[in-house]
């Protein structure tokens, strides 16, 4: 095999071939000047496979008898997974000082508490959802809490699951909650490891938003800085599902830069804390 380094760019044949398989796979819609940016991140599956080019890599694909691990493999080099501990951290603001409050008057005997975290990437946010749910059990004593963390990257799935932290990923967390949710190991004290009392509330598991069957009966959803990702048509598939799969009475957060005008009207636009949140409509 050639050396790693030695791979040169796709070519802007080899780039629409796999951008389209990419696309039908995952709905994640790589433009043309993405095309050094799949070069690079193919480059670690060719590696991995000890293949010398792009074409050999796609040839590879399509003459497995079951593609569906290496597929999961593909996206799982093509996604991009940086987030930290409560990220745009007004939203958990929202998150807990009105829609917690509203969820535990509304639904105070059935007592049941259902959340999403869709395209959770490495574990932050579903993390930093269950430290609000712990900082809030006052308002959930005796309840069923459940928080569902779905991402299409096995890999990141594998470190959220660790559930160890360091740098620039837990910067952000208050100082009071690092001390009572995290634990220091002295021998690395760089490193901050989840205590099991929030590991335990957060199930992660594979899904693919556009091939899998989405949870339901969801009190709330969290898909920040996913849609992003996808075009036109991916969009508006992904929220009528969310819609599809929310009570009532539940709340959807999206990323600070996301939108759903011209998207969906099933939802309806609330500024909470100054931070952009959606409830459903019309059911």
């Amino acid at each position: 095999m050639i050396d790693f380094p030695e791979i040169k760019r796709l070519t802007e044949e080899e780039f629409a071939r796999f951008a389209k398989l990419i696309y039908e796979e995952s709905g994640i819609y790589l433009k043309e000047t993405k095309l050094t940016l799949l070069s690079n991140r193919l480059r670690k599956r060719l590696y991995a496979l000890h293949l010398d080019s792009f074409s050999e890599y796609y040839d590879y694909i399509q003459k497995l008898p079951d593609k569906k691990k290496e597929i999961e493999a593909l996206i799982d080099v093509v996604s991009t997974n940086e987030t930290y501990f409560f990220r745009n951290e007004r939203q958990f603001d929202a998150l807990m000082k009105h829609c917690f409050p509203d969820l535990a008057e509304k639904k105070k005997n059935e007592r049941r508490l259902r959340i999403w975290s869709a395209g959770c990437s490495s574990g932050e946010e579903p993390y930093t959802i269950a430290i609000c749910v712990l900082e809030s059990m006052n308002l959930f004593k005796e309840w069923s809490v459940e928080i569902i963390a779905t991402d299409i990257a096995p890999s990141v799935l594998e470190f959220a699951q660790k559930g160890i932290y360091s740098g620039r990923r837990i910067e952000k967390v208050p100082p009071d909650l690092l001390k009572k949710y995290f634990t220091n190991d002295p021998n690395h004290p760089e490193l901050y490891a989840i205590k099991d009392e929030v590991k335990k509330l957060v199930t992660f598991k594979y899904l693919n938003l556009f091939k899998n069957p989405y949870p339901n009966q969801l009190d709330i959803i969290f898909c920040r800085n996913v849609m992003i990702y996808f075009d036109k048509e991916h969009q508006k598939k992904l929220i009528a599902g969310f819609y599809a799969s929310l009570l009532k009475t539940g709340y959807l957060f999206i990323g600070h830069s996301e939108t759903l005008h011209a998207i969906s009207d099933d939802f309806s636009y609330v500024k909470i804390l100054d931070s952009p949140v959606y409830v459903p409509k019309g059911k």
